[in-house]
């Protein structure tokens, strides 16, 4: 959530980028996911969507630029991009284990089936 503020508003010692640019709306999806998790409201297709934007960032943001520095490019400690990926599969098992018992989405549960 902290990133996503960063890119959107410009806070913690950030800049706002265009929010209709990829970084923008990478932005907006941690900002808004962050937000979703945080209160346990939507978790499994709030982590699933972080999870694949924490991917991409992977992808586009460290490996990619690493290819034609270093031989050892794959690995997330060479590209800098432990954070990232880390993130990735974090969201990804949120996806999957779902919010926890104090989240909303334990509450929606339990007043649907008493």
């Amino acid at each position: 959530m902290q990133h996503g503020l960063q890119k959107v508003f410009g806070q913690l010692g950030g800049q706002p980028v265009p929010l209709g640019s990829q970084v923008g709306v990478g932005g907006i999806i941690e900002l808004v996911g962050g937000a979703l998790l945080v209160f346990g409201l939507l978790t499994r297709p709030a982590a699933f969507i972080m999870s694949g934007t924490m991917a991409v960032a992977y992808f586009q943001m460290h490996m990619l630029p690493a290819m034609d520095k270093d031989p050892n490019w794959f690995w997330p400690i060479v590209n800098k991009g432990e954070s990232a990926a880390l993130y990735s599969f974090v969201f990804l098992f949120l996806a999957v284990a779902g919010a926890g018992p104090w989240s909303i989405d334990a509450l929606i549960a339990k007043r649907k089936n008493p």
